[in-house]
């Protein structure tokens, strides 16, 4: 064995990798998390990772208290670092919504399930809308929860753009081929991978929560609380306002 070997071996830092959990099993969402976050000292998995997953349900009136949720109750149950997001559209000339219940705006109706479904409802409801009311807005909330199912930061982050009243593209998903961002004439699902990471409410979020974790760093791992409730009370208390970042304080 040489010395670099031995120097490697004998030096904790260079032993220990950080187990850390992304909240979802949705493909995108975790290459963009994990290419965001990544470090030499972390290695990320997400759900599909754990043959059992029990469901956090999003009781939250917020994307930040949804995503704040998920990460404890994630956190908690796995016993490891957890980052989970909450997002979706929010459209003013209908008082915010599809807002928290975007993934599921047409089944909440009884108008079906699902993407289409979704979109379909949304351009019925805009239907008599002018285009100088259609605004809107993609919000995307982030939480990062310790093992123990603490939240230690959260961030948020949003970007503007208006409604079309018929799809165009076909590289996104959910409400892209509806939302059009007016200073690049394109709506999100025109736009290329790169496009859209350097301007999405994700990618922006990710940016917030990426310079809190640098400034302030990673907790260490802990245990797995005993105490059921801590986590969600403590995610409820400090859901800030939107575009806020929360730096939690034990």
């Amino acid at each position: 064995m040489n010395g670099a070997s031995v120097a490697a071996e004998s030096d904790p830092r260079k032993l220990r990798v950080r187990r850390a959990l992304i909240a979802t099993t949705n493909p995108g969402k975790i290459r963009e998390f994990a290419e965001m976050l990544c470090d030499d000292e972390t290695r990320w998995l997400d759900l599909s990772a754990f043959a059992a997953v029990a469901d956090v349900e999003e009781t939250g009136l917020t994307f930040r208290a949804n995503a704040c949720l998920k990460a404890a109750a994630y956190a908690r149950q796995f016993g490891i670092l957890t980052v989970a997001d909450d997002s979706g559209l929010v459209v003013d000339a209908i008082d915010g919504g599809p807002g928290v219940y975007s993934a599921r705006w047409a089944a909440r109706h009884e108008a079906g399930s699902g993407d289409e479904a979704n979109n379909l409802l949304l351009l019925r409801q805009m239907a008599s809308v002018p285009p100088e009311r259609r605004s809107a807005r993609f919000v995307c909330a982030l939480a990062l929860a310790s093992a123990a199912g603490e939240v230690i930061y959260t961030a948020e982050d949003s970007v503007e753009g208006r409604l079309l009243d018929e799809p165009r593209g076909s590289n996104g998903f959910g409400y892209d081929p509806l939302f059009l961002i007016e200073e690049l004439g394109k709506t999100t699902a025109e736009l290329s991978a790169m496009e859209k990471h350097a301007i999405s409410h994700r990618g922006r979020a990710l940016r917030r929560l990426k310079a809190l974790i640098e400034q302030f760093g990673l907790p260490p791992d802990l245990p797995k609380s005993d105490d059921g409730r801590a986590g969600s009370e403590r995610a409820v208390k400090i859901a800030g306002g939107p575009g806020a970042d929360v730096k939690g304080r034990g």
